[in-house]
């Protein structure tokens, strides 16, 4: 069967295509550690859990709206006037399948052929796809020189008549970089002179380590707040990545649009995960900060064992669960990332996502959500076949 253009040069989500490898290679009964995830290792909090249980026992498994329920974006709107001080209402918010599934739907109900999106490297593997399944041009704006952070004279050298949209992702995926607000507000006085649109992917802002601070773009004043929409969702911060509950908080007439084109993919989210993500906004938070502690922990420890390795280097992260050491150490002996990340797994059976699928062929990705005991280990592993 032919296959179309748009979906032949799709290329597979190599953070998935990873996980599934080492699930695969544990089910031969092989004892692989992996560093790919890209979700926290905690189980889900027992009163969201709870909460979607009773919500099926109640009955609650129809049909929602298509940008999901009154209850959960009026509590998503008391959310972001907490975390952002932004009055927003429901007209300014959809409810999507996941983070992931509301950027899909405004890449596809913003840009189109003709387009031009900045896209700061190192990036998600999903966003350059993402653009161009929406018949937009990635621009990559390699932030490998200025300490894997997005500088405005970097966004400045690559705008172009064509620029539409910059995505800023802070704290990042997979460097772990925040953006500092001194740069933030210089970068959005230039989207202000060239007209453009900001995507604030702030999926990871409640996990930051050290003096790290999150400061949101769309805070500096109400014409960048016009311009800008943000993107968030349950997954990350409360454990809940099976659930796929995301959301997009912008300008009202585009929510309107996003939500036509939902109607006709996927409709609403999921009934009773709406109902665990009402309680995972509304209810105590101090699990998240708990939770904190235990990945700062754990920053310290797997930054230290890699420093530890010959050949690597890493700019510790300033929030997230990801480190992104540099291989250049290693460069001369296996040429780039994915064969590096082909080796370890071959003969230290442990799972790292090569830079490749980041923009950064010279960086491999390390997530540390996993137990101490797994990175230790791990980054022994490492050190000793990389002797």
């Amino acid at each position: 069967m032919k296959i179309s253009k748009v979906v032949s040069n799709i290329p597979a989500s190599p953070t998935l295509s990873i996980t599934a490898k080492v699930q695969e290679l544990r089910s031969q009964g092989k004892d692989v550690i992996g560093f790919g995830a890209g979700e926290p290792d905690f189980d889900t909090p027992e009163n969201i859990k709870i909460s979607a249980i009773e919500a099926i026992k109640e009955g609650k498994t129809k049909y929602t709206p298509v940008g999901g329920s009154p209850k959960l974006k009026d509590a998503v709107c008391a959310n972001i006037y907490t975390d952002y001080g932004l009055r927003v209402t429901p007209e300014n918010v959809i409810v999507s399948c996941g983070a992931k599934h509301s950027l899909y739907n405004l890449f596809l109900t913003l840009f189109e052929s003709g387009d031009e999106v900045l896209c700061p490297s190192p990036y998600w593997v999903s966003y350059p796809p993402m653009i161009e399944i929406a018949g937009a041009t990635p621009v990559i704006v390699d932030t490998r020189q200025t300490g894997m952070k997005l500088t405005a004279e970097g966004v400045k050298a690559t705008i172009t008549k064509r620029t539409r949209g910059i995505i800023i992702n802070s704290p990042s995926n997979p460097t772990g970089m925040v953006i500092e607000r001194s740069e933030l507000e210089k970068i959005a006085e230039l989207c202000l002179m060239h007209d453009i649109i900001i995507i604030s992917d702030d999926i990871y802002m409640k996990i930051l380590f050290g003096d790290a601070q999150f400061f949101s773009i769309a805070t500096i004043s109400p014409e960048v707040a016009a311009r800008t929409f943000i993107i968030n969702g349950s997954s990350k911060t409360y454990a809940m990545t099976g659930w796929r509950i995301g959301y997009c908080i912008g300008d009202r007439d585009v929510i309107k649009a996003m939500t036509r084109l939902q109607s006709q993919s996927t409709s609403n989210p999921t009934s009773f995960a709406q109902e665990g993500a009402i309680v995972s906004l509304s209810a105590d938070q101090s699990v998240v900060e708990d939770r904190r502690i235990i990945f700062e922990k754990r920053k310290d420890l797997i930054v230290s064992k890699i420093l530890e390795i010959p050949g690597l280097d890493i700019i510790p992260p300033d929030g997230s669960f990801y480190t992104f050491p540099s291989i250049k150490g290693h460069l001369d002996r296996f040429g780039g990332a994915n064969s590096l990340a082909e080796y370890l797994l071959e003969k230290a059976l442990v799972a790292v996502v090569p830079g490749e699928g980041f923009g950064a062929e010279d960086h491999i990705r390390l997530s540390f959500a996993t137990s101490e005991k797994n990175i230790i280990e791990g980054l022994d592993r490492i050190k000793q076949v990389l002797a």
